[in-house]
């Protein structure tokens, strides 16, 4: 796994520890974005980690600090603090928050998914949490106007509602396990109308993007649909297997087994929050992985403008560069 280039013998603090050209680099970079220990860092450490950082970049770390200090420090710091605006950020939209949070809600909708009270209550819950994820991770360069903000989540919501309590009365006379999937399809469909709608801005004006050496080229509407298209199919990946397999795992244990009969049955929340737990803690990263964060689209599939400027720059370039986002 090779690291990143390093400036002048020292790290890169600006770039990722691995180069992110294949799965395997990009999932190790994931899983240390994602990783739920960070959750419990104390204030007091995330600002040593930002405050060794800001010695490192000035040459001036105290003596004998190790690379892997400088490395840990950097992932500390990136597990809580906004990439473009430095600020912290709120604890329950961190990356590092997303498998507690999910496996949470996913293991809540999954168990109360029979009435329609339940259902509109943790659909509410999941929806209201992937509002303040987007928030909380939006551009620190082109803030998420609240009137948008709010039709997404609306959107999103009344979508998850309506397809869950839609299929949960089309399937009541299915058999167990096609209800214990209704959830699923909900999150999907959500996911499906929330992302869009959260980034329409870029799909009407286009995303930067940029040469190999990281210049600004123009914006692109095809780039933006891309990127869209991308980080809705890796949120839907991510949320499949601890969402399709938990209900089946579950329905075994339900129709073959004792475990929660009589007495026992409270044991069914406990255990699908812990098998999505563990499904989520390796899901997360792996999904996030699938697209370069740093993706390529052909020239021949861009807009006239951006074929325009490459040949007032003497340009011949194949392919460029944008930021899917996550």
């Amino acid at each position: 796994m090779s690291e990143t280039p390093r400036v002048d013998g020292r790290i890169n603090l600006d770039a990722p520890r691995w180069q992110q050209n294949t799965f395997t680099n990009r999932a190790r970079h994931f899983f240390a974005v994602t990783d739920p220990r960070n959750v419990f860092l104390s204030a007091s450490q995330l600002e040593n980690a930002k405050g060794l950082l800001q010695l490192y970049r000035a040459g001036k770390e105290p003596a004998g600090t190790s690379d892997e200090d400088i490395f840990r420090a950097k992932n500390m710091y990136e597990s809580a603090f906004h990439p473009e605006t430095g600020e912290k950020m709120n604890i329950l939209g961190r990356m590092s928050f997303q498998v507690p949070g999910n496996m949470t809600i996913c293991g809540m909708m999954l168990t109360f998914y029979k009435t329609t009270p339940a259902i509109l209550f943790w659909q509410w819950v999941n929806q209201s949490f992937n509002a303040i994820v987007n928030y909380t991770n939006r551009s620190g360069n082109s803030d998420i106007p609240q009137s948008l903000l709010l039709k997404s989540y609306f959107a999103a919501t009344t979508c998850a509602v309506g397809v869950a309590v839609g299929l949960n009365k089309a399937t009541s006379r299915l058999p167990p396990l096609v209800g214990r999937l209704v959830p699923f399809t909900a999150v999907a469909v959500a996911n499906s109308v929330n992302i869009p709608m959260m980034r329409q801005s870029e799909l009407f004006n286009g995303i930067d993007v940029l040469d190999s050496e990281g210049n600004v080229v123009g914006q692109s509407q095809a780039a933006a649909r891309s990127a869209i298209v991308q980080v809705t199919a890796s949120r839907i990946i991510m949320a499949t297997p601890g969402m399709a397999l938990t209900p089946v795992i579950m329905n075994t244990l339900d129709t073959k087994t004792s475990l929660l009969k009589g007495g026992r049955a409270w044991l069914a929340a406990p255990i699908q929050v812990g098998i999505i737990g563990f499904i989520l803690t390796f899901a997360t990263p792996l999904a996030c992985a699938i697209f370069e964060q740093k993706s390529s689209i052909g020239v021949r599939s861009l807009e006239q403008p951006i074929h325009d400027k490459l040949r007032e720059m003497g340009s011949d370039t194949k392919y460029l560069y944008f930021n899917k986002g996550l």
